[in-house]
């Protein structure tokens, strides 16, 4: 009898096993990242394994997507903007703040023109997204006392995330839930800086693992929408 060829593999599956492949560093490293935050260890050791993570997540989408998409030029630009702010965000004083604000600005604006993009984006966003406004007026009422100077910077971040937040909602699914983690991320850290009196023992990690989830849902969920076709 002759030997019978390999069946191939189904290219749902394969793909599937790519992402895994491709998502596993990233995820090994934001657990690495958080065990070192909450283990009250060096800080030198805390900026090292987080200025790690988001180029773990550009290698990721590359590996996972090696044909280059609009969707996916956007989503790295979106991720390393995120990383620029990480890298501000270690430093102290309001100028590093708000240095690093404007990066996760932009990133967050990238984010919005990425899902306007997508397919289905101009469907009618769900009702539960109004939440994200009344989000948005009771946070910034709640903070404005402490703002000081920092009042319209923040207005201006807070309404862009809300924003993207939000059109991340009407694309339902994984980035749904990665824009509402980013929302509960970025909260958290505002309280803890502006909020007079806030006591959280788990506010650094409650920070971070958020947002490394956020950052990962929405990636992998705009990988794995359909109808992107690779651009020329």
């Amino acid at each position: 009898m002759r030997d019978q060829a390999p069946v191939p593999e189904p290219p749902a599956r394969a793909d599937r096993r790519r992402l895994i492949a491709a998502f596993a560093p990233y995820v090994v490293l934001s657990l690495v990242h958080l065990v070192v935050l909450v283990g009250d260890l060096d800080a030198a050791a805390v900026t090292a394994t987080k200025l790690l993570l988001m180029p773990a997540l550009v290698v990721a989408v590359v590996v996972a997507r090696p044909r280059a998409t609009s969707a996916t030029v956007m989503l790295i630009a979106a991720i390393a903007l995120s990383w620029v702010g990480d890298a501000l965000l270690t430093g102290s004083g309001d100028g590093w703040f708000v240095a690093g604000l404007l990066s996760f600005l932009a990133a967050h604006l990238a984010y919005v023109v990425l899902f306007l993009r997508l397919p289905a984006a101009g469907r009618r966003l769900p009702w539960w997204t109004l939440g994200y406004a009344a989000w948005f007026a009771a946070f910034l009422a709640l903070l404005a006392p402490g703002l000081g100077g920092l009042l319209v910077p923040v207005a201006v971040y807070g309404a862009v995330l809300g924003t993207m937040a939000a059109l991340a909602g009407g694309l339902g699914g994984l980035v749904a839930l990665g824009g509402a983690l980013f929302v509960v991320s970025d909260s958290v850290l505002a309280l803890g800086r502006f909020l007079p009196g806030y006591e959280f023992a788990a506010h650094d990690l409650v920070v971070m693992s958020s947002y490394l989830t956020a950052q990962g849902l929405i990636a992998l969920g705009v990988l794995t929408r359909r109808a992107v076709r690779p651009s020329r």
